[in-house]
Parts: C-alpha cells; structure tokens; sequence
C-alpha cells in the first residue's frame, strides 16, 4: 500500500491524505480542514473502491459558486497518483 498526501487548491480542505494498495483501492482517506461531516462521509464511501472509478466519478464536481469542490480535489489528487 502506498500513502499520498495531496495539497488541494481552491478548498476550505487544504491538504488530503490516502492510501492505494496493490490492486489499485482506495484507503484511509481524510482530510485536513474543511466540512467535517460531509468529508467524513466521502471517506467512507470511498473506502475500498476502485481508485479510477472514484476519480472519475468524482472529477469535476463543484462547491456553490466555487470552480472545484473537496470532492473534486480529491479526485485530482487521486488521478496525480495513479498516474
């Protein structure tokens, strides 16, 4: 399992943190600031899913008026380690 730390930009979360392991899931996600709730729930409904699959479902969702969202910058951050 390898460990990310992904600084985020545009969010009130300024950094994530997860984990990959060898057949390419999700792990361990958290998040450093923003809405606690809500992220703690992205967190368990992403734990154990396909890293691609969470990226890609994830990319490009957005925040009220904001061009990004945590969700968003988590799966940037995601698609930055899988390559």
């Amino acid at each position: 399992m390898k460990h990310y730390d992904y600084k985020t930009k545009g969010t009130c979360a300024v950094e994530i943190h997860f984990d990959i392991d060898d057949e390419k899931k999700i792990h361990n996600v958290s998040f450093d600031r923003g809405c606690n709730g809500n992220l703690k729930a992205i967190s368990k409904l992403v734990e154990g899913q396909d890293a691609k699959g969470v990226a890609d479902l994830l990319y490009g969702n957005t925040c009220g008026m904001k061009a990004t969202s945590c969700a968003d910058q988590l799966a940037r951050g995601i698609k930055e380690a899988i390559g």
